[in-house]
């Protein structure tokens, strides 16, 4: 384990690696950073956890396959602390990512570590969550959860606030923004299921959309569609009448403020 306590930033981090050459170099990124204020080094999961218990951190970068407990498992540990930090993994390998958006990380880094990718992570979780250790921050996390999308060849962490509607695509699932759309490997259902709190609705059995954005209801030929960002999606028959409430008691729950 190292500390670095004289670095004029902010940030207190955590990098674990199972692999020396490895850390050294997450390391040297790490602390080349002015946001990071004192940095920890650990060689596995157990040495993190005795560094987490007599110190605080901020933001742990993990490494996923490790001998033991791996980063993953570590990971589903520190969700149970009173204040957990924030997660970046950090991995040669890309099958984690909807693990690791079931796990609330931050960011999803890939190795070769590069210095400007780091920095983004950083910037993810500065601007993204203010401080993870501030009850404030961890709040806003619980409410707008991030899951992986592969962009320009590195895996990005997308707020869910940004998806519009989802389109299924065999046992993946598209999710459609303003500035386009990512396929990531995760169902609908699972989609469905975890997003419906947070007002999207299944209005087919391929779409998911979040309600406050459908613009219009629409009857055509032999079935209704709803508009969004005038994209006119189908609405079964299954659904029609489930759809249309909902959409009634927003209506009302908007009048009523």
């Amino acid at each position: 384990m190292t500390g670095n306590g004289g670095a004029p930033g902010f940030l207190r981090v955590l990098a674990v690696d199972d692999e020396p050459p490895a850390l050294d170099e997450l390391a040297y990124h790490l602390r080349a950073d002015a946001r990071v204020a004192r940095l920890h080094t650990a060689g596995d999961a157990t040495e993190a956890l005795r560094v987490l218990r007599d110190d605080e951190v901020d933001v742990i970068f993990l490494d996923i396959r490790m001998p033991g407990l791996d980063g993953m498992e570590l990971a589903r540990v520190l969700r149970q602390f009173a204040r957990p930090p924030a997660i970046v993994f950090v991995t040669a390998y890309d099958d984690g990512a909807a693990d690791a958006f079931d796990l609330g990380a931050t960011d999803y880094v890939r190795k070769p570590v590069r210095a400007e990718r780091l920095a983004e992570a950083l910037r993810r979780v500065v601007g993204s969550r203010v401080l993870p250790s501030h009850p404030a921050a961890l709040a806003r996390a619980e409410e707008d959860p991030t899951i992986p999308v592969e962009l320009a060849g590195s895996t990005r962490m997308l707020p869910r606030s940004a998806v519009r509607w989802v389109e299924a695509q065999g046992d993946y699932a598209r999710l459609h923004t303003a500035e386009g759309s990512h396929l990531v490997r995760v169902s609908l259902a699972t989609l469905a299921d975890r997003w419906a709190d947070a007002g999207f609705v299944r209005i087919h059995r391929s779409y998911l959309v979040q309600l406050r954005l459908i613009a219009e209801l629409r009857l055509v030929n032999s079935g209704y569609v709803v508009v969004v960002d005038d994209a006119e999606l189908p609405v079964s028959r299954r659904h029609t009448r489930e759809l249309k409430d909902k959409l009634v008691r927003a209506a009302k729950q908007e009048w009523g403020r």
